[in-house]
């Protein structure tokens, strides 16, 4: 006697999930609203069959979904929620129809998955998200600073870099700075020092969460990385494995070009603008030192500039041929 299956959509929501369970011929059993807790979502599904349940990738749906795993012994996807959105293609939007269309999609085999990283990984990418945005804070303290400073029409010295101690006593000691200005810029400098002293905090944290990772070892050992760029890409890749080729994983990275052609006009239009932004940030930098310091990629980046191509475009095609190439490398270590 063969098992039964069922299907099971789930709306996730903070306080609620919707549950949608359906048999193998699409027939709906139950559609109904229940608290956010595994134990009485699990109640709804009947105990005689195997569980292939979908959910949609949102805030706490990863913990959900896991959790369900664990302890109700399903089979979780997450689902692409843009994709989702498409296939749907409804102006009318209810979570009933929602977990439905989850439950039917999981059930003819055309749900659109997104990887459900484990926990380790998810207590990664919090931690270098937070870090990224204290460099955001860095950065825009930064700005509001010059910004005073061309607002009264004040340049620095020649002789010394702007955020150099030098450049600082300079400032301390400039007299053209009115003195209202003065204590907005004391207020600035000590939100600068208290920002740059928590992200040497997160970045020691993250050197000690990753000191038995055998990933981010070995993209330490590649030239232009550091330990904020091998973690950045533990943390937003996880496993290089679960793409089929370089070239996916480089369309993942957001370093593809993104294809303009019409009739017999052939062009492109700069990087996709899918993906994951922050990779591509930290990827882009990568590709800069390597054109700096790498021999190798400081004569591609040469052979690129006689024919004719501008600095940006080299950079980036720098980066796509790298990460193509550390896919290969990466592929192979278990993680």
């Amino acid at each position: 006697m063969s098992k039964v299956i069922y299907f099971v959509g789930l709306d996730y929501h903070q306080h609620s999930v919707q549950v949608c369970v359906m048999d193998q011929e699409g027939k709906i059993l139950t559609n109904a609203t229940r608290p956010n807790d595994w134990a009485q979502v699990a109640q709804v599904v009947p105990e005689d069959g195997a569980v292939f349940a979908a959910i949609e990738a949102c805030c706490g749906a990863a913990d959900f979904a896991e959790e369900l795993i664990n302890h109700a012994q399903w089979s979780v996807d997450l689902a692409h929620p843009g994709y989702v959105a498409r296939i749907k293609q409804s102006p009318d939007k209810t979570d009933w129809a929602d977990a439905r269309l989850l439950a039917d999609l999981e059930r003819v085999g055309y749900l659109p998955k997104v990887w459900l990283a484990p926990e380790a990984i998810r207590e990664l990418r919090r931690l270098v998200r937070y870090r990224q945005q204290l460099a955001h804070q860095r950065r825009n303290t930064k700005l509001r600073i010059r910004a005073l400073l061309r607002d009264q029409r004040i340049k620095g010295p020649g002789d010394a870099n702007p955020w150099t101690k030098a450049w600082r006593r300079w400032l301390e000691d400039c007299l053209e700075i009115g003195e209202s200005s003065r204590w907005i810029l004391a207020q600035h400098f000590q939100q600068l020092d208290e920002v740059c002293a928590s992200i040497r905090t997160v970045e020691k944290r993250l050197a000690e969460q990753t000191s038995d990772d055998p990933v981010v070892a070995k993209l330490l050992e590649q030239d232009g990385v550091g330990l904020v760029t091998a973690v950045t890409l533990r943390a937003e890749i996880g496993r290089f494995d679960r793409f089929r080729t370089g070239k996916q994983l480089a369309r993942f990275c957001a370093l593809t070009p993104r294809n303009a052609s019409s009739g017999q006009r052939q062009a492109d239009a700069g990087l996709i603008r899918a993906g994951n932004q922050e990779l591509r940030r930290v990827l882009i930098e990568a590709a800069q030192r390597l054109k700096q310091y790498n021999d190798y990629w400081s004569t591609f980046a040469e052979r690129l500039k006689d024919r004719g191509k501008a600095p940006n475009v080299i950079t980036a095609a720098i980066a796509n041929r790298w990460v193509r190439g550390l896919y290969y490398e990466m592929a192979q270590l278990a993680a």
